[in-house]
């Protein structure tokens, strides 16, 4: 079956369309069903307990001292300390049971008959599981007891410090501050566990599971686990019938001419496109290190190798988890990002031929541009951090506080420009192209999925501080999850077409149809795949079937990366192919995308096995593997192709970078297999035996067992911080290795650029 470039053109446009619709109404229905925040919380004598100013002025405390980079919100954040939701709705259902055993027994729950016991925790259910019919929220006598305790508990915890559980004195700047703290996260206890009006579940649909006060998983999850499963069995044999059926070509080494790197001309703005390469490194091997020691705070919480004793550097007031997490995630989707904008404004010239006037000082701009909004991005989270930004400028400059967008405001803005920019040269470097292809040719394409980042990254900027926590999650994962199952997919997609087509492996009309047809099946499934966060957060129950049918079909396009991947490597495979090494991390980011995103990303997103599993080690595993494996391994790919490409003829040296790839990819698979993922499965027994708190309790960290797989990631960091070094080290003896640049380049030094411009 022959499909044509313009037909599959025309089923994207379709499809855009419809998850346009599809999402914008559900941004309406989150401003509609999101849990309300009461104008008061009154106690069983009319008396205000909080104000819904107060909530709001607890959000802001949780936001401004990146409290979800220690701990989690409704299973989002960081799992080094509690999920806030969870542990109020724990904290809050043991004082009530504290109370009723006292008020009528005259002694603490704990000392009670099972008897007495069963009757109390009865009550205590009755209590919690109500509906909310509008109005101010009314506290039973108990209710109001947990209320005051679980306050003066945050304030000791967070305010004074724990160094039990890596929380640094003064982490929440005073006691108000931390009772407004107690005071948000105590109203998302009180959502999760009371019921929708003319409903049988919570706001949270019963998440976290935590049976004492009602909450347990919904018949729906199970429903639609089921239906999840049998989807993906028809929906894997419609989408290979479809990919069979397509005819696309597979690309192939024998009989074509494939440019030797040395018969490659190296133009101006390509050499500035190199720099942001060592940038890159350099955030890349910072990030690596802080990853060490985050794995590390795990075991000895209030140190790094008894450095505390033998010193006297408090490293945890230096440098706290949640400031080293905040760090550990943006230098990773920095460095990944500034690879991918280096890789976009190299291969144009390439491609072309064409070298716009200026290009190179332009391209040097955007990368001084980048470091200086990475340089304060990354200062301003920890002034805000640390109270050195007041009023509005702790989220505005400095940090403001949610997980993958904690940068402030102002370097959002700078990093928006920053695409915006890119966008504008890489289009200037195209024009050859774009000026002689259709809408849907590959250059265009290569806009569309740069430009779909950047339109996504505008969905982070519909919030404020203020802004109901369910909306501000269902905008942040707009962001977050988009960007990963959509945009950053497009872009994998269209960069490895671009790559196929510069080596003469694939013509580019066969490389534009291969690479739209994996697009509609990205933007197909992974955006509307989002709503698989909107589970649990708040949100209407009706993102149960609709996440679970998309999510689930997520697995089909990486599936058919995979394939594509394979087939790639077998393009490559002959020994006389110059580029074997770069394609070598393009196979590996394949298959670290098929495992993680696609296998453990499948897996998790079942609702009754996420239930359990949301914002466990489970997710670590998955994410490390997504994205380090599939979009870090791409990158570095890219980045070992265009060096190849720029090293002078007879002095190109691929040994340290193979090293480096497989201390990368043992290490990996070293961290994901033998540490994280145990510990994720521990934890899903914990929680489904002993409820949702105490699968994310300091005494389930503190299991000898679970300390002992801590220790089991030290071989698979130190391989990875390794590759990591011996990566960097060769970038500078790379750089006393470099081509001169051509500024005039002959018609033969076009060789790839005059068959890509032919071929129309």
């Amino acid at each position: 079956m022959k499909i044509e470039r313009r037909t599959i053109a025309k089923v994207i446009a379709v499809v855009f369309v419809f998850n346009l619709v599809v999402m914008g109404a559900g941004a309406w229905l989150a401003y509609e069903e999101a849990p309300p925040i009461p104008e008061e919380v009154v106690g069983p004598d009319g008396d205000v307990v909080v104000t819904g100013e107060e909530i709001r002025d607890g959000k802001r405390t949780f936001q401004r001292n990146g409290l979800m980079n220690h701990g989690s919100i409704l299973g989002n954040g960081a799992y080094y300390g509690v999920d806030y939701t969870a542990d109020a709705l724990e904290l809050k259902t043991q004082y009530m049971r504290d109370y009723y055993a006292r008020e009528r027994y005259g002694e603490s729950y704990d000392d009670l008959s099972s008897e007495r016991g069963a009757a109390v925790a009865d009550v205590v259910k009755q209590d919690l599981d109500q509906s909310y019919e509008g109005g101010a929220i009314r506290y039973s006598a108990a209710e109001l007891y947990a209320h005051e305790q679980v306050r003066e508990e945050y304030v000791q915890r967070y305010h004074e410090g724990s160094h039990e559980r890596g929380v640094p004195a003064g982490m929440i700047d005073s006691e108000t501050d931390a009772r407004q703290f107690a005071d948000f996260a105590m109203w998302t206890a009180w959502f999760s566990h009371t019921d929708r009006p003319e409903a049988t579940h919570s706001y949270t649909n019963d998440w976290p599971y935590q049976p004492g006060a009602g909450n347990d998983a919904t018949p729906a999850a199970m429903t639609w686990s089921v239906i999840a499963m049998v989807l993906l069995v028809a929906g894997a044999g419609a989408g290979i019938w479809l990919y069979r059926s397509v005819e696309l070509p597979e690309p192939s080494a024998a009989g074509i001419s494939v440019p030797d790197p040395g018969d490659v001309s190296v133009f101006p703005s390509q050499r500035a496109a190199l720099r942001f390469i060592p940038v890159a490194a350099g955030l890349f091997l910072a990030q690596v290190l802080l990853g060490g020691l985050l794995a590390h705070f795990y075991i000895e919480r209030a140190g790094f190798f008894g450095i505390e004793t033998l010193f006297g550097v408090h490293i945890l007031q230096l440098l706290p988890f949640s400031i080293a997490k905040t760090w550990h995630i943006d230098l990773g989707i920095l460095w990944i990002a500034a690879t991918w904008l280096g890789a976009g404004l190299f291969l144009p010239p390439l491609l072309t031929g064409h070298e716009p006037k200026n290009q190179s000082t332009y391209v040097n701009g955007l990368l001084g541009a980048i470091v200086v909004v990475t340089v304060g991005g990354l200062g301003g989270i920890w002034l805000g951090s640390n109270g050195y930004l007041d009023g509005q400028l702790w989220w505005l400059l400095g940090n403001e506080g949610l997980e993958y967008l904690e940068v402030g405001k102002v370097w959002q803005v700078g990093l928006l420009a920053g695409f915006g920019a890119w966008a504008v040269l890489a289009i200037r470097g195209l024009k050859p192209l774009l000026d002689r292809e259709p809408l849907y040719g590959l250059a265009h394409m290569i806009l569309y999925a740069g430009g779909s980042i950047a339109l996504l990254f505008t969905a982070g900027f519909m919030f404020t501080p203020s802004t109901n926590i369910a909306v501000t999650e269902f905008w942040r994962w707009w962001v977050v999850h988009m960007w990963v199952e959509g945009a950053f997919e497009f872009f994998i997609v269209a960069i490895i077409g671009l790559t196929l087509v510069s080596m003469n492996l694939l013509s580019r009309r066969s490389a534009e149809k291969a690479v739209m047809l994996q697009a509609l099946l990205v933007m197909g499934t992974g955006v509307i795949g989002v709503s698989h966060h909107y589970w649990w957060i708040g949100m209407p129950d009706m993102w149960v079937p609709i996440g679970s049918v998309f999510s689930t079909l997520e697995l089909l396009p990486l599936v058919f990366i995979l394939y594509e991947a394979l087939g790639q490597y077998s393009a490559m495979s002959a020994r006389e192919f110059p580029y074997r090494l770069p394609f070598l991390f393009i196979v590996a980011s394949g298959v670290w995308n098929f495992v993680g995103a696609g296998v453990l990303g499948f897996f998790i997103n079942l609702p009754l096995i996420n239930y359990y599993e949301h914002g466990t080690y489970l997710t670590v595993g998955h994410a490390h593997a997504a994205m380090f494996g599939a979009f870090g391994f791409l990158a570095l790919g890219m980045v070992t192709y265009m060096l190849q490409l720029s090293i002078r003829p007879g002095r190109w040296d691929g040994s340290w970078l193979r090293a480096a790839f497989w201390c990368w990819n043992v290490g990996l698979a070293l961290m994901v297999f033998v540490s994280v993922l145990p510990v994720g499965f521990l934890q899903l027994e914990a929680v489904f035996t002993g409820g949702y708190d105490a699968g994310r309790s300091l005494a389930f960290y503190n299991r000898p067992l679970i300390q002992d797989l801590f220790w089991a990631r030290l071989p698979g960091d130190t391989l990875i911080i390794l590759g990591t070094a011996i990566y960097a080290a060769d970038l500078l003896r790379k750089r006393f290795v470099l081509r001169r640049s051509e500024d005039d380049p002959s018609v033969d030094d076009m060789a790839v650029a005059e068959g890509v411009l032919s071929d129309d």
